[in-house]
């Protein structure tokens, strides 16, 4: 199984709709098997910029991670559309194992 993760601003768009919306939504369209949204509490990019949007009077966009799982060649498949409509953000794979007890 592979898993992703996909790092995206909170208040990125796509269109007139937020981008993780967007991307759950591609997701779901394409029976990927499971996918969950994150709002981080503190984060930095490549340009080293501290964001915490938490702070008082702090107008950073929150880090957002949406992370995904299924078999290797549905994850690629997915991403790759996802890429054909979005360029930007920061995604990485890696193998994972289901546990089952």
């Amino acid at each position: 199984m592979l898993q992703a993760q996909i790092f995206i601003d909170k208040d990125d768009m796509y269109g007139t709709r937020p981008l993780y919306e967007y991307i759950m939504q591609l997701l779901m369209n394409n029976n990927v098997k499971g996918a969950t949204v994150y709002r981080g509490v503190m984060g930095f990019g490549i340009n080293q910029r501290m964001k915490r949007p938490d702070e008082i009077f702090s107008f950073d966009e929150p880090p957002m991670m949406i992370t995904l799982i299924d078999e290797d060649e549905k994850v690629r498949e997915v991403l790759t559309l996802l890429r054909s409509t979005y360029k930007g953000g920061f995604i990485i794979t890696h193998h994972v194992d289901q546990f089952e007890a």
